[in-house]
């Protein structure tokens, strides 16, 4: 099989300077107001010092994964460290639906067998059990592109097995 891209996800870059934006800054504010202000219980400063802490470790997440592509080959989907979210003769469809549960911008999509591992890189995608969510902070064209790509790679499949 060739390993030749035929469509490429990226993250804009001031998609991702927002979305980082807005999670460190939740996590700052957190962080100010159990350590900052005055009053409160300790359950309740240990609680927002816990979800800040949270926040900002997303935040981390969000940075390392949004530096990443998701690439689509004839053979697989794959981010550009190279983990393998889907082969492509394991998706059975693609939902792009309004309401479809699905990522912002993004699409769903369905395998028919072998679930991989649960997986989640922030504003990129989630692969759950036999659905696999991209979108978020990439681009919405790039994903429209991709996944026009993989629906057409399906049908092309689906038509050889059944003539």
């Amino acid at each position: 099989m060739t390993d030749q891209i035929v469509a490429r996800i990226e993250a804009s870059t001031g998609r991702r300077l927002f979305g980082l934006g807005v999670l460190g800054s939740l996590g700052i504010v957190l962080l100010y107001m159990a350590l900052g202000l005055p009053g409160g219980t300790m359950s309740w400063r240990l609680l927002l010092l816990v979800l800040g802490a949270g926040a900002l470790t997303a935040a981390l997440a969000m940075n390392r994964a949004t530096s990443l592509a998701l690439e689509l080959t004839a053979a697989e989907l794959r981010d550009s460290a190279g983990t393998v979210l889907a082969r492509v003769d394991n998706i059975a469809r693609v939902d792009r639906g309004t309401f479809a549960f699905k990522p912002s911008n993004g699409f769903v999509l369905h395998l028919a067998a072998k679930p991989g591992p649960r997986l989640w890189r922030p504003g990129v995608y989630w692969r759950f059990g036999r659905r696999i969510g991209v979108g978020g902070i990439l681009q919405a064209a790039q994903t429209k592109q991709m996944a026009d790509a993989l629906a057409i790679m399906i049908a092309e499949r689906q038509a050889a097995d059944r003539g």
